[in-house]
């Protein structure tokens, strides 16, 4: 009988390098997986090792990123992968900092109305899916944390979701509400009912239980349930995300406080919310109003 042999594809010592780099800086697999990518797609660019880079290559690659319409956000995250490789794995800042970042105009973020997420909530098909979009909303968290999340990250006697496995590696307590636990804790035990959940496991498994559910389920998650409630709008795990922020913001919670929930390392990226806040935007009163001009019963203007 023919036996398989499975043969490891060897890492170049240089690979191997921008991984450790990567990993002692606890960035998520994700981040790593898209830098390795990015780097991959600058040495094929290349046609040679990338650490025999000049200052006219970088700029010949940009160049050819523009000319052949590479997204502006594309762009930008291929930036941020070789400034890292530059800057920390060749230890050639003079090379990155001839990376040119585009500015770009920011999009206001989707943001959906109480209702909207009470429908979207309400039009999951499982207990599990739930939770998860409740964690996503309930805590603000991004996709990524959500999926990384295991059930011993659930402190309910502090009342707080540890996420060590944030943007960047870094690690901050987020809220957890009340009924967030409740809903968690039917969870817990539907899931140990079903054989998939354990004290040391993840808080919300894949389709295998030793894996976490994968952030493009989640995406799918959402899509599918926004469309089972009827929403419209253009929705997303982060539309959750946004959605939190906004509401809090709305609700007068203090915008620093929103930006440690958050972990925004930037005061400037949690401000931005103000710009969708629209129940804030009503409860200002205009200098107009105040004149009383139009009002019935008002003296005409003379």
């Amino acid at each position: 009988m023919n036996e398989l042999i499975s043969v490891a594809v060897p890492v170049s010592p240089l690979r191997q390098r921008l991984i450790d780099d990567m990993s002692m800086r606890h960035f998520s697999r994700e981040t790593q997986r898209n830098y390795i990518r990015d780097v991959g797609r600058f040495a094929t660019f290349l046609g040679r090792p990338p650490d025999t880079a000049t200052a006219d290559d970088l700029r010949s690659f940009q160049i050819d990123q523009r000319d052949n319409g590479v997204p502006v956000p594309t762009m930008n995250s291929i930036v941020a992968a070789l400034r890292f490789f530059f800057n920390h794995t060749l230890d050639r800042p003079d090379l990155a900092r001839r990376l040119v970042r585009i500015k770009q105009m920011r999009k206001l973020p989707v943001v959906l109305s109480r209702d909207e997420i009470a429908r979207l909530l309400g039009a999951t098909t499982c207990l599990k899916h739930q939770a998860a979009l409740s964690v996503a909303y309930g805590a603000g968290l991004r996709v990524a944390e959500v999926s990384m999340l295991k059930v011993r990250d659930v402190d309910s006697e502090r009342m707080l979701l540890r996420v060590e496995r944030g943007k960047g590696g870094q690690y901050r307590n987020a809220m957890l509400p009340a009924d967030l636990l409740t809903l968690l804790r039917q969870w817990w035990k539907l899931g140990q009912e079903q054989g998939v959940m354990h004290r040391d496991g993840w808080l919300f498994p894949g389709q295998h239980a030793m894996k976490p559910i994968s952030t493009r389920q989640l995406h799918r998650i959402v899509v599918e349930a926004a469309r089972a409630a009827g929403i419209t709008k253009r929705v997303c795990p982060h539309t959750l995300r946004h959605s939190f922020a906004t509401h809090l913001l709305e609700d007068g919670v203090d915008i620093r406080i929103i930006q440690a929930l958050l972990g925004h390392a930037k005061l400037e990226n949690t401000a931005f919310y103000t710009k969708v806040a629209t129940r804030t935007v009503r409860a200002v009163i205009s200098p107009l109003d105040k004149l009383g001009l139009f009002t019935p019963g008002a003296a005409p203007p003379g």
